[in-house]
């Protein structure tokens, strides 16, 4: 089973001003694979707040998955991407592509997000937006794709070349 973390980040919501309607819908998706989500939390938008939870997540409680939800965009305060950089030891380019050339068909503002996907160790990294409707739309972008990402990540020797 796999194990997996949610980390919404959110000001108003760190402070329990707004409700974290992206984490809860992010859950759903991914409890409905074979995982189990082991730790969620909602952060300020910090760099190193958020660096920290991925570290800890990825490193102490080296979790399979963390998805991080908000903080992808353009405002002064959108600092995930950054914050997930800096502790990647490897990018996964194709993923956040997908997610904005799918996002791409439903809105042009999907040009503006700056989600990044990468490798911690052994643990896959994927960063979301914010809203509800678009984490689950991104999620769903890559879903078919995040047993396989997590097996190849932990050392699966299988093949990837379909039959």
């Amino acid at each position: 089973m796999i194990q997996a973390g949610i980390l919404t980040m959110s000001d108003k919501g760190s402070r329990g001003e707004r409700e974290d309607l992206s984490g809860v819908e992010v859950r759903r998706m991914i409890e409905a694979l074979p995982a189990e989500v082991v730790a969620y939390e909602v952060i300020p938008d910090e760099v190193s707040i958020i660096k920290a939870r991925l570290i800890e997540y990825a490193d102490v409680r080296q979790l399979d998955v963390i998805i991080t939800t908000g903080g992808t965009g353009v405002t002064p305060r959108d600092v995930t991407p950054e914050a997930t950089q800096a502790v990647l030891d490897r990018s996964l380019p194709g993923m956040s592509e997908a997610m904005r050339a799918e996002s791409l068909k439903k809105t042009p503002n999907a040009m503006i997000s700056r989600a990044v996907c990468g490798i911690r160790k052994t643990t896959l990294i994927i960063n979301l937006p914010g809203s509800p409707r678009a984490a689950r739309e991104n999620l769903a972008v890559v879903m078919p794709a995040l047993i396989h990402a997590i097996e190849k990540i932990k050392g699966s020797a299988t093949e990837c070349a379909a039959p």
